[in-house]
């Protein structure tokens, strides 16, 4: 029992890592036309996972691996979203790469490293693992961006995400290791005592933390780092787009929390990266919200608004109390969910030889499918950020941690963008439901797929009218791993 108990906290991470390689053998044996197998092996394993989360919770915080792994309340609920999305992704992409013949092997096992990545970088207590998880991530995202590979767009917005994230990862790198070199140590809880206590060096200090939040402004697609988010989110296969767009962002909300909140959150440090967060979120909420009017292409249109999205999420966290990051905490989970749902609907109409990813492919959808409309109405409300619907309330948790901050300009320039923002997303409901439809196709889904999106489209209204349960959880997680 002394042997095993160690590896207790770790126990999703070392079981999903057993399936990852089950998947990748049985994948060998099984013929084209029975690629299922590996399909409900990938959700086993998920499924498999969130049990073990779910069993091997506990409210006080659990290290492991000499201190390096951590296991507290926030990891486990986050993890727990994490498998719930991805499942939700397996599900709305089936049909979508069994058409185009990329409902393969290597699909499921990337998806299931980058999924790996996350969970450790969630997890993480140490620069070391922190950095391990996130390149696990970062290199499958490269690999299943250019799974298309008779596609130049995919492979073009492979080429270009890896060359800028290689560059984002040198530079996260390099204040790590500054980091080091101002305190002597690489554990996140010795960084914050060090540097309360006052033994590290502060000019090297602010130096590492400029390195440390430009890398992290890559990884969330924040300005002035967003560049490679409309052109991957536009390149890549539409369920690999999903995937980007939304599990991830639990993982970088866990690495901000980590790194910035646990490790560098000392009252003079919080001062300096708070500067750098306000000028990232301004910027990402301008030109997020600004560009997005532009796009034709929806993939395009919702990596803008992805853009902008960041920028809220940042502001909860620059509030710099448990309020904003509880706040920022329930902003990114209700993003995960919007986002989910908009691509799940493009998904949607996508088949054989077609790729519904441009406004004009929406119009008259209601004459077409009236459920289907009203399921994208809500999503499209949600994001807005109108009445009743949960998008309404992530935003306003955010806006009154911003102003409990004293940082009131910073809410009125975020209404302002919001409500810039809410025209683009109008607009796809005004041509569903004003303009005769270009594209007749019946719209028939499997099974599985219609009711996962109900249930996506209208948790959009259901939070939105009842948003203290998950609102409550997020604060107390947050609460219970400080």
């Amino acid at each position: 029992m002394h042997y095993i108990t160690p590896l207790l906290p770790a126990c999703p991470e070392l079981f999903l890592l057993a399936m990852v390689c089950v998947v990748l053998i049985v994948d060998l044996f099984v013929s084209d036309g029975r690629r299922i197998v590996s399909y409900a092996l990938t959700q086993a394993a998920l499924g498999g996972c969130f049990l073990l989360t779910y069993l091997t919770a506990s409210v006080e915080p659990v290290t492991t691996f000499s201190g390096m792994f951590v296991d507290d309340v926030m990891a486990d609920v986050l993890k727990l979203l994490v498998y719930v999305g991805v499942m939700a992704i397996l599900v709305y992409a089936r049909p979508y790469l069994s058409a185009r013949g990329l409902f393969r092997g290597e699909f499921f096992v990337l998806v299931l490293f980058a999924t790996l990545g996350m969970m450790v970088m969630i997890s993480a207590n140490h620069l070391l693992t922190l950095y391990l998880g996130l390149e696990l991530l970062t290199l499958s995202l490269y690999a299943l961006v250019a799974l298309q590979r008779d596609s130049a767009v995919a492979t073009e917005a492979a080429m270009k995400y890896f060359v800028l994230g290689a560059l984002a990862s040198g530079m996260l790198l390099y204040g790590m290791s500054m980091l080091y070199g101002a305190t002597g140590t690489l554990g996140i809880p010795q960084l914050a005592e060090i540097i309360l206590g006052g033994g590290a060096r502060d000019v090297v200090l602010v130096f590492a933390l400029v390195f440390v939040v430009a890398g992290l402004g890559f990884k969330l697609g924040a300005v002035p780092f967003h560049m490679w988010v409309p052109d991957v989110y536009h390149g890549a296969p539409t369920p690999v787009t999903v995937f980007i767009g939304s599990a991830p962002k639990l993982a970088a909300f866990a690495f901000i929390m980590r790194l910035l909140v646990q490790g560098l959150g000392a009252e003079q440090l919080v001062e300096e990266w708070s500067r750098m967060l306000v000028v990232m979120a301004v910027l990402s909420l301008a030109i997020g919200n600004v560009t997005a009017i532009a796009q034709t292409n929806l993939k395009r249109m919702l990596a803008y608004s992805t853009i902008g999205h960041m920028g809220f999420l940042l502001l909860g966290i620059l509030s710099g109390d448990v309020v904003g990051y509880g706040a920022g905490m329930f902003y990114v989970v209700v993003y995960m969910l919007m986002n989910l749902g908009a691509f799940g609907m493009i998904l949607l109409l996508s088949r054989a030889g077609f790729e519904a990813e441009n406004l004009e492919d929406f119009k008259g959808l209601n004459q077409r499918s009236p459920w289907y409309a009203f399921l994208m109405l809500l999503l499209m409300f949600s994001m807005a950020g109108v009445p009743p619907t949960v998008g309404f309330y992530a935003k306003l948790a955010v806006l009154q941690a911003v102003i409990s901050a004293g940082f009131i300009w910073l809410a009125v320039v975020a209404v302002l963008f919001s409500l810039i923002g809410a025209y683009y997303y109008l607009r796809i409901v005004k041509l569903m439901y004003f303009d005769a439809p270009v594209d007749t196709a019946p719209i028939a889904p499997r099974a599985d797929v219609r009711l996962l999106l109900s249930a996506n489209g209208l948790a959009m209204l259901l939070l939105g009218i009842l948003p203290e349960p998950l609102m409550a959880l997020c604060l107390y997680s947050i609460q219970a791993s400080l």
